[in-house]
């Protein structure tokens, strides 16, 4: 069941407005690897000599070009229609996601510029566009090999190694318009509080404000088509907040609608802003009843504890890399997931498209969001991974499906963790700020071993047999004392740093690979489906058996390139039975 306002390819459907336009598909392209395209008057006159399918990056087949070769300068051109009924209005662009830097001109005239890969992004170009009539867009995007650069899983060096795939340079996400009146709302922020039955908005609301105009703001909120609460407020001043006590609600009509797996009930919101008495901006959104905490060394989800079933997933296809193909592809992966037995999802080293998680929202699947690494450390990590966090954490906080931040994976950009203080630092800076924005999730550092300060403790192990795991985690004490490893590599703990009772979970463990010359999985390949289910199933039920781990993570639901340890395969067919896969899951 969809939200009220559910419109097909929206890019952000957590704040949805009727009046969009669509910019994907087919746009005027240029490679620039002398850097001379500024210098040369590409953003009046376009220098480019190639055609792209947007959101598409070059390196991919479905762009068109499909060329696999960095290129750090590229451009985009196309013609943006504004509607002469658009004059007196804002209009505002949108980028879902550019990697890395993308600096933007209209009709010539430079807008503005944004970095990092994973973060969406905006810019009022009122001022620069004339409506009634064809306007030119520029895009001019900046890539490196750079380490310090937040990048996830993509390589920073000529050819794809390990687990490291092919670069993103480009445009990888929607980019799209929307037309607002002078005065409009910018954003809200939505927290659910389960145990009080109520839920706060925190509204910023954008335009000049003048004393002869009321402005009113009116929130309603409706559940299965009945509506629960309505409330006004007026507009004094850039923020405000609001809290809405739904105590009736929860104890009478809508009893036990929290959200949940297999119980994904989620509030339709509507935010009308009106000027003196007449409607200038209508958003549709939507929030879900949930609490994630943390009591007795277990997860509790609405104060229940809930045993975590994952599924690690990159995100990535093979035509389109790490931008989805159409939004079925990222619910087919859903639904493939949710029939295979698993309850959520660990996106890895991916900030994933928006619909993605409108799905998971919908579908009811518990999802970890994960930082894309860096993986050198200096001054210039540290500010680059921060400023984009922090912008990841904002624009993700009201998914009611994200009940764990990760920032930091395996020592990743941190490789000296373990004892260098200015590292573990940094982690705490992270664990600290993302708190500071979102009390209410755990937060995670440092994913897989030699965690600082975590909220629960994470171990990666690729043991292949579930004998062999039984023996290495028997002594619980051991592993969180730091008297032996966690899998006969890593400590649990970073030095200075103590157990605390924290949830203990297995958040990466399998990646059994068939038999193949065409790439690797970790241990020993297997060669039939009887093999890979004896050892699925013997690790699987080990870790299951161990009465202190509250949770798993196999890796992995698809290939990816040269990393052949998925489920599925890289298009999507299934490897072995999923009712098999569902039975020893669950």
């Amino acid at each position: 069941m969809t939200t009220k306002k559910y419109i097909k390819n929206y890019p952000r459907p957590q704040f949805v407005r009727d009046n969009w336009v669509d910019l994907n598909g087919e746009w005027s392209f240029g490679f620039d690897d002398a850097n001379a395209g500024e210098s040369e008057g590409w953003q009046r006159t376009f220098g480019g000599d190639r055609t792209i399918i947007v959101p598409f990056t070059y390196e991919t087949k479905a762009s068109g070009i499909g060329e696999e070769d960095h290129h750090p300068y590229v451009w985009y051109n196309r013609s943006l229609d504004i509607a002469a009924e658009a004059a007196g209005k804002r209009i505002l662009l949108h980028f879902q996601a550019v990697d890395y830097m993308a600096k933007v001109w209209v009709n010539g005239e430079y807008v503005g510029s944004h970095q990092g890969g994973y973060t969406a992004f905006s810019f009022d170009i009122t001022r620069y566009v004339k409506a009634g009539s064809a306007n030119q867009l520029t895009v001019k995007v900046e890539d490196s090999k750079d380490a310090t650069q937040p990048r996830g899983k993509q390589r920073w060096v000529d050819d794809n190694f390990e687990c490291f795939y092919v670069q993103t340079t480009g445009i990888w996400q929607s980019v799209w318009l929307e037309c607002v009146e002078q005065e409009y709302i910018d954003s809200v922020k939505i927290t659910p509080d389960l145990d009080a039955s109520s839920v706060r908005f925190e509204y910023q609301v954008k335009g000049e404000r003048n004393a002869s105009n009321k402005l009113r703001l009116e929130t309603i909120i409706t559940m299965k088509g009945r509506q629960v609460k309505q409330a006004s407020l007026a507009i004094d001043r850039p923020w405000l907040k609001l809290e809405v006590d739904l105590v009736h609600e929860m104890n009478g009509p809508w009893k036990r609608s929290y959200w949940a797996p297999g119980r994904p009930n989620l509030y339709d919101v509507e935010f009308i802003l009106y000027r003196d008495d007449v409607v200038i901006d209508h958003v549709y959104s939507y929030f879900g009843m949930r609490k994630i905490s943390i009591e007795n060394g277990k997860v509790l989800l609405n104060n229940v504890p809930v045993y975590q079933r994952l599924l690690l997933d990159q995100g990535y296809w093979p035509d389109s890399h790490l931008t989805p193909p159409s939004e079925e592809a990222l619910i087919q992966d859903i639904d493939l997931l949710l029939e295979m037995g698993y309850n959520g999802v660990r996106k890895h080293m991916k900030i994933e498209d928006a619909r993605f998680l409108y799905w998971c929202d919908v579908k009811g699947v518990l999802v970890w969001s994960e930082m894309a690494a860096t993986f050198e450390f200096n001054d210039n990590a540290v500010q680059t991974f921060t400023e984009e966090w922090l912008e990841i954490v904002r624009q993700q906080y009201n998914h009611p499906s994200i009940i764990t931040w990760v920032p930091f994976n395996e020592s990743w950009g941190v490789g000296s963790i373990l004892r260098d203080e200015r590292q573990q630092k940094f982690t705490e800076g992270i664990y600290h700020l993302t708190k500071a924005i979102d009390p209410s999730r755990p937060v995670i550092t440092n994913d897989g071993w030699e965690h600082t300060v975590s909220d629960i403790l994470t171990l990666h192990d690729y043991v292949a047999s579930g004998e062999d795991f039984l023996k290495r985690y028997a002594n619980k004490e051991a592993i969180v004392n730091k008297e032996t490893t966690c899998n006969q590599w890593k400590y649990a703990l970073a030095e200075g740093y103590e157990y605390r009772g924290q949830p203990i979970m297995i958040t990466e463990y399998g990646g059994i690979a068939f038999q193949s010359d065409k790439g690797w999985g970790y241990g020993g390949q297997v060669a039939s489906e009887e093999e890979f289910l004896a050892r699925f199933r013997g690790i699987t039920q080990a870790i299951k058996s161990v009465d202190y781990i509250c949770g798993y993570c196999y890796t992995q639901i698809t290939d990816v390139q040269q990393e052949i340890n998925g489920l599925l395969t890289e298009d999507r067919k299934p490897k072995i039975s999923l009712a098999k896969i569902r039975e020893i899951n669950t």
